[in-house]
Formats: structure tokens, sequence, C-alpha cells
């Protein structure tokens, strides 16, 4: 009989119910009215009183053996389907997640390329550590030349041919050298300047600047594709273009829009004139396309280029550019709701 209830205990302990059918067979066959227990403790009186003892110790052992058997295999099956729920469950509501945004910078440059996306230009990119090749002697700023003093530059570990970029028109001149004509492209970027940080200005900003270069390209085209983009951008059909200078360009332009003069914040960003400055422009000049190996007798092109902070800082009405950069959650928490 006592090694009968043994055989009982090593059961129990081995039990492992994976579903409440059996775990409730077991306990009706261990622990019911008509349970082996109950069979055992009945057949006690008839125990040699020389074996009751061990016997009776083993009979609570197997009891308790199986009450805990029980309720260790109930513990388990329930965390196993709440583990499965929380996995398994598809339907269920996720947890709530607080949204990012975008920053203004990458809105308003996402803006200004699906703008030319829609007219042919594929988008370019280039190093941000350039040369002094790319960055001005093959766009017509050969050395000691006095234009290369309107952009402050920082030169790496004092090596006057490495840098960092001044302008995306280096990624231009990168693509003139490895692509044919006809070039349409846009270089979106960011560049660097050695200048005093302020609300107006920044040692570190972004540009997009255009290339396009094919045979018979006329200033009427150009001014035909900023009209375009201004209408596009920001919904003014009006566009003046005044002679500049830039190295790079002959002739150049600076382009202004009107802006109007419906609020007074009209007034205080166009000084009172209506007219607002957005970008620069011009004709590629032919030694620039020499230095790039593309043959001005036969091609021609424009080239144009914009800050986006100064465009943003438009489009959101942001005062001051230092905020781009400064991470404020409360700033860029105003860009949620912008796709």
């Amino acid at each position: 009989m006592l090694e009968k209830v043994q055989e009982y205990i090593a059961e129990v302990n081995s039990f492992k119910g994976k579903t409440k059918d059996e775990i409730e067979a077991f306990r009706i066959k261990f622990l019911g009215s008509k349970g082996l227990l109950k069979d055992l403790f009945a057949a006690f009186k008839n125990v040699d009183p020389s074996q009751r003892k061990e016997f009776g110790k083993a009979l609570n052992d197997l009891k308790k053996a199986s009450e805990d058997a029980v309720k260790n295999s109930l513990e388990t099956l329930e965390s196993n389907q709440q583990e499965k729920r929380k996995y398994g469950d598809l339907t269920r509501p996720s947890e709530p997640i607080q949204l990012g945004s975008r920053h203004p910078i990458s809105l308003v440059k996402n803006q200004i390329i699906d703008v030319f996306n829609r007219i042919g230009f594929t988008v370019s990119e280039g190093p941000e550590i350039e040369d002094d090749w790319h960055n001005f002697t093959a766009l017509n700023l050969p050395e000691y030349h006095p234009a290369r003093d309107m952009q402050d530059t920082f030169f790496i570990e004092k090596n006057p041919d490495t840098l960092l970029r001044t302008h995306t028109s280096s990624v231009q001149v990168r693509y003139m050298e490895n692509h044919k004509p006809p070039i349409r492209t846009i270089s979106p970027g960011r560049v660097f300047r050695n200048e005093d940080i302020s609300a107006r200005s920044h040692c570190i900003f972004h540009q997009v600047e255009g290339l396009y270069i094919d045979t018979d390209v006329s200033f009427a085209d150009l001014k035909q594709t900023l009209l375009y983009f201004t209408q596009e951008m920001f919904g003014k059909s009006k566009i003046r273009l005044r002679p500049s200078y830039f190295p790079f360009t002959e002739p150049s332009a600076e382009v202004d829009i009107y802006w109007g003069l419906k609020t007074e914040t009209d007034y205080r960003i166009t000084k009172g004139t209506g007219w607002l400055e957005i970008m620069g422009c011009g004709m590629v000049d032919p030694n620039v396309l020499k230095n790039c190996n593309i043959d001005p007798t036969k091609y021609s092109g424009y080239a144009f280029g914009m800050g986006i902070e100064r465009i943003a800082m438009l489009l959101y009405q942001i005062p001051d550019i230092r905020m781009f950069y400064e991470n404020d959650v409360r700033f860029l928490e105003q860009f949620k709701a912008v796709l």
C-alpha cells in the first residue's frame, strides 16, 4: 500500500496540465469526492499499526502535492493565456505613443523638392567636407580671387585645400563632371560659413540650388521656372529680377517676389515695399562649363539658389533663425499637424 502511495506522489510531481480540462480531470482523480485520496484515507484504518505513521505522512504528502500541482498548473495556464493575448491579439488597441513632428527645415526642403520634381528636376547630393577645386576654383573663383571673401570659410586643420562647403554649388560641379547634358538637377544640403550668429544669420544653414544645362537654354527659361516655383511655393505670381553679381553666373540676378502689404507683418518683413528677396540666379558662366568638361559653344544653362531657413521663416512667420537649432520641444511641437 505504501509503495502505491509513493507511485501516486511521483505521478503528481510529474503532472503538467496544458488545458483546464486536463487540470480538472487530474483534480477529480486525486482530490474529488470519489478520488484516490478519499479511498486511501478510508483504507488507513486497515494499515498495520507499525506502518501507520509512515503511511499517514505519505498520504499527507500526496494530498499537499496534489493541491500544489492543481494550483501551479492553473497559474501557469493563466499566465500563458495572458501572454498570448498580449502579443497575439492584433485587434487589441495599441499603447498610446506620443507622435513626433518633422522639423520645419525638413518640411520646407521636401516642399521645394516636390515642386521641382514635378518639372523634371532630379535630386543630387555631395560631401559636406569639400576640396578647393569643387567649392571655389571650378566655379570661376581661382586662388586669390577677391570674390572668395564673400564667403567666410571654415578650413579643416589649417589646410587651405580642405574645407566645409560654403554652398551646394560644389554638388553641381561634381554632377556636371559625371553626367553629360541635358542636366536638370537640384542640390539640397547643409552648408557652413564663418559668420556671427544672430536672429538673421547662422554659421550653419541649408540651401537648395538648381541647375539646368542643355542646348538653347535662355534667361527666359530661367524666369519661367522661377515664376512657376513662386506660384507653387508661395501662391505669388508676381516676381522681379534685379541685376546682381555671382562669380559662377553671368548675367546674374536677385529674385524678388511681391509679398504684398495686407498686414502689419507684411510691412515689417518687406520694410514697407511689398517686395521680398528670396534667391539668387543667373546663366551659368562659360568658364564653369569649361572647367566641368562641357562645351560652352554647344551648351548653355541657368542656376539658382535659395536658403531653406529663409523660406521657412517666411512661410511659418518665424522671427529668429536660431529657433531652428535650439531643439526646443515647445517650438517643434507646433509642426505636428503639418505633413
